[in-house]
Protein backbone atom coordinates (compact mmCIF):
# COMPACT_ATOMS: atom_id res chain seq x y z
CA UNK A 1 0.00 0.00 0.00
CA UNK A 2 1.84 3.24 -0.99
CA UNK A 3 2.55 6.00 1.61
CA UNK A 4 0.09 8.85 2.09
CA UNK A 5 1.64 12.09 1.82
CA UNK A 6 1.36 13.75 5.72
CA UNK A 7 -0.77 17.76 5.27
CA UNK A 8 1.08 20.78 6.02
CA UNK A 9 4.11 22.71 4.20
CA UNK A 10 5.34 26.03 3.99
CA UNK A 11 5.23 27.86 0.70
CA UNK A 12 7.52 31.19 0.47
CA UNK A 13 7.03 34.23 -2.01
CA UNK A 14 9.97 36.74 -1.60
CA UNK A 15 11.35 39.52 -3.89
CA UNK A 16 11.44 43.20 -4.29
CA UNK A 17 8.40 45.41 -4.54
CA UNK A 18 6.28 45.54 -7.60
CA UNK A 19 7.49 41.98 -8.53
CA UNK A 20 4.42 40.87 -8.08
CA UNK A 21 4.58 38.41 -5.00
CA UNK A 22 1.38 39.50 -3.74
CA UNK A 23 -0.70 38.52 -6.94
CA UNK A 24 1.11 35.27 -6.64
CA UNK A 25 -0.49 34.69 -3.15
CA UNK A 26 -4.19 35.99 -4.52
CA UNK A 27 -3.30 33.34 -7.26
CA UNK A 28 -2.61 31.09 -4.86
CA UNK A 29 -5.42 31.77 -2.81
CA UNK A 30 -7.75 31.70 -5.40
CA UNK A 31 -6.84 27.90 -6.62
CA UNK A 32 -7.15 26.57 -2.96
CA UNK A 33 -10.67 27.98 -2.51
CA UNK A 34 -11.51 26.53 -6.11
CA UNK A 35 -10.34 23.02 -4.49
CA UNK A 36 -12.84 23.72 -1.51
CA UNK A 37 -10.31 24.62 1.24
CA UNK A 38 -11.18 26.61 4.52
CA UNK A 39 -8.18 29.54 3.53
CA UNK A 40 -8.04 31.86 6.86
CA UNK A 41 -6.25 34.97 5.10
CA UNK A 42 -4.02 37.38 7.22
CA UNK A 43 -2.02 40.92 6.59
CA UNK A 44 -0.11 42.95 9.19
CA UNK A 45 -2.41 46.11 10.38
CA UNK A 46 0.56 48.33 9.52
CA UNK A 47 0.09 47.91 5.48
CA UNK A 48 -2.78 50.28 4.84
CA UNK A 49 -1.44 51.57 1.39
CA UNK A 50 -4.58 50.67 -0.38
CA UNK A 51 -7.05 48.83 2.12
CA UNK A 52 -7.39 48.25 6.02
CA UNK A 53 -9.21 44.85 5.40
CA UNK A 54 -7.95 43.15 2.01
CA UNK A 55 -5.55 42.56 0.40
CA UNK A 56 -4.58 44.77 -2.74
CA UNK A 57 -1.85 43.60 -5.30
CA UNK A 58 -0.83 46.82 -7.32
CA UNK A 59 -2.22 45.84 -10.10
CA UNK A 60 -5.58 45.97 -8.11
CA UNK A 61 -6.45 42.69 -7.55
CA UNK A 62 -8.38 41.61 -3.89
CA UNK A 63 -9.47 39.28 -1.38
CA UNK A 64 -10.65 39.82 1.92
CA UNK A 65 -8.50 39.57 4.96
CA UNK A 66 -7.71 39.99 9.08
CA UNK A 67 -5.64 42.60 9.65
CA UNK A 68 -3.65 41.63 12.94
CA UNK A 69 -0.70 43.87 14.89
CA UNK A 70 0.68 40.73 16.41
CA UNK A 71 1.30 37.18 15.23
CA UNK A 72 -0.22 35.72 18.11
CA UNK A 73 -3.68 36.93 17.05
CA UNK A 74 -3.43 34.26 13.85
CA UNK A 75 -4.06 32.07 16.63
CA UNK A 76 -7.29 33.10 17.68
CA UNK A 77 -9.17 32.81 13.92
CA UNK A 78 -7.63 29.23 13.22
CA UNK A 79 -9.13 26.16 13.79
CA UNK A 80 -9.59 22.57 13.17
CA UNK A 81 -11.74 23.95 10.18
CA UNK A 82 -8.41 25.59 8.64
CA UNK A 83 -7.04 23.97 5.57
CA UNK A 84 -4.73 26.82 5.03
CA UNK A 85 -2.83 30.45 6.25
CA UNK A 86 -2.09 32.89 3.84
CA UNK A 87 -0.05 36.35 5.27
CA UNK A 88 0.94 38.90 2.54
CA UNK A 89 3.60 41.58 3.62
CA UNK A 90 4.73 38.82 6.82
CA UNK A 91 7.97 40.76 6.88
CA UNK A 92 5.95 43.61 8.86
CA UNK A 93 5.20 41.07 11.64
CA UNK A 94 6.99 40.28 14.75
CA UNK A 95 9.39 37.70 14.99
CA UNK A 96 7.16 34.88 17.23
CA UNK A 97 5.45 34.54 13.53
CA UNK A 98 8.28 32.16 12.69
CA UNK A 99 7.63 29.58 15.74
CA UNK A 100 3.47 30.11 15.01
CA UNK A 101 4.18 29.10 11.50
CA UNK A 102 6.29 26.10 12.59
CA UNK A 103 3.31 25.15 14.77
CA UNK A 104 0.32 25.30 12.40
CA UNK A 105 2.71 23.51 9.53
CA UNK A 106 3.29 20.95 12.29
CA UNK A 107 -0.58 20.58 13.16
CA UNK A 108 -1.49 19.81 9.09
CA UNK A 109 -1.94 23.54 7.73
CA UNK A 110 -0.86 24.97 4.49
CA UNK A 111 0.65 28.28 5.16
CA UNK A 112 1.62 30.63 2.64
CA UNK A 113 3.66 33.58 2.87
CA UNK A 114 4.53 36.62 0.73
CA UNK A 115 7.18 39.24 1.39
CA UNK A 116 10.46 41.37 0.91
CA UNK A 117 13.49 39.14 1.21
CA UNK A 118 15.82 42.25 1.70
CA UNK A 119 15.02 45.44 2.87
CA UNK A 120 15.70 48.80 1.31
CA UNK A 121 19.38 48.69 2.28
CA UNK A 122 19.58 45.32 0.13
CA UNK A 123 20.25 43.34 3.11
CA UNK A 124 18.53 40.31 4.57
CA UNK A 125 14.43 41.38 6.03
CA UNK A 126 14.43 40.69 9.46
CA UNK A 127 13.50 37.18 10.08
CA UNK A 128 12.69 36.40 6.83
CA UNK A 129 15.80 34.20 6.13
CA UNK A 130 14.65 31.99 9.00
CA UNK A 131 11.23 31.50 6.80
CA UNK A 132 13.31 30.60 3.55
CA UNK A 133 15.35 28.10 5.12
CA UNK A 134 12.39 26.40 6.77
CA UNK A 135 10.08 26.70 3.72
CA UNK A 136 9.50 23.29 1.51
CA UNK A 137 8.79 25.51 -1.45
CA UNK A 138 10.39 29.11 -1.91
CA UNK A 139 9.58 31.23 -4.53
CA UNK A 140 11.68 34.23 -5.22
CA UNK A 141 10.35 36.72 -7.72
CA UNK A 142 12.22 39.66 -9.62
CA UNK A 143 10.91 42.91 -11.23
CA UNK A 144 12.13 45.47 -13.67
CA UNK A 145 15.17 47.89 -12.62
CA UNK A 146 13.49 51.51 -13.61
CA UNK A 147 17.09 52.69 -14.15
CA UNK A 148 18.39 49.87 -16.91
CA UNK A 149 16.10 47.58 -17.11
CA UNK A 150 17.87 44.63 -15.70
CA UNK A 151 16.26 41.99 -13.75
CA UNK A 152 15.95 44.19 -10.19
CA UNK A 153 15.98 42.30 -6.91
CA UNK A 154 16.61 45.35 -4.53
CA UNK A 155 13.80 47.78 -3.71
CA UNK A 156 15.08 51.35 -3.47
CA UNK A 157 13.59 53.62 -0.82
CA UNK A 158 13.69 57.34 -2.40
CA UNK A 159 13.52 60.49 -0.45
CA UNK A 160 12.58 64.25 -1.83
CA UNK A 161 14.43 62.69 -4.55
CA UNK A 162 17.19 61.33 -3.65
CA UNK A 163 18.03 57.84 -1.80
CA UNK A 164 17.68 57.25 1.32
CA UNK A 165 20.08 57.18 4.04
CA UNK A 166 21.85 54.17 5.67
CA UNK A 167 20.63 54.38 8.90
CA UNK A 168 16.99 55.93 8.07
CA UNK A 169 14.35 53.67 9.89
CA UNK A 170 13.97 49.97 8.53
CA UNK A 171 10.27 49.97 8.32
CA UNK A 172 8.89 53.45 5.85
CA UNK A 173 5.12 52.33 4.44
CA UNK A 174 5.17 53.46 0.78
CA UNK A 175 4.75 51.99 -2.80
CA UNK A 176 6.02 54.17 -6.02
CA UNK A 177 5.77 57.46 -4.76
CA UNK A 178 8.44 56.28 -1.98
CA UNK A 179 9.62 53.00 -3.87
CA UNK A 180 11.54 51.93 -7.23
CA UNK A 181 12.69 48.50 -8.19
CA UNK A 182 16.40 48.37 -9.19
CA UNK A 183 18.75 45.63 -9.86
CA UNK A 184 22.07 45.44 -7.51
CA UNK A 185 24.35 48.03 -9.67
CA UNK A 186 21.42 50.78 -9.78
CA UNK A 187 20.50 50.07 -5.99
CA UNK A 188 22.38 52.64 -4.32
CA UNK A 189 21.80 53.62 -0.20
CA UNK A 190 23.03 57.52 0.86
CA UNK A 191 26.23 56.94 2.93
CA UNK A 192 26.56 53.22 2.96
CA UNK A 193 28.95 51.18 4.65
CA UNK A 194 32.09 50.68 2.52
CA UNK A 195 32.04 46.68 1.38
CA UNK A 196 34.87 44.17 2.15
CA UNK A 197 38.34 44.96 0.47
CA UNK A 198 39.93 41.86 1.65
CA UNK A 199 39.99 40.20 -1.76
CA UNK A 200 41.74 42.73 -4.07
CA UNK A 201 42.03 40.25 -7.52
CA UNK A 202 38.30 39.61 -7.89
Amino acid sequence: MPLQPKKGWLEVIVGPMFAGKTEELLRRIRRMQYAKKHVVVFKPKIDTRYDETSIISHDRQKTSSISIETSYEILNHVDKTTDVVAIDEVQFLDEPVVDIIDHLVNKGKIVMVSGLDMDFRGEPFSFMPQLMAKAEYVMKLSAVCLQCGAPATRTQRIIDGKPAKYYDPVVLIGASESYEARCRHCHKVYRKPQPFKGYTNV
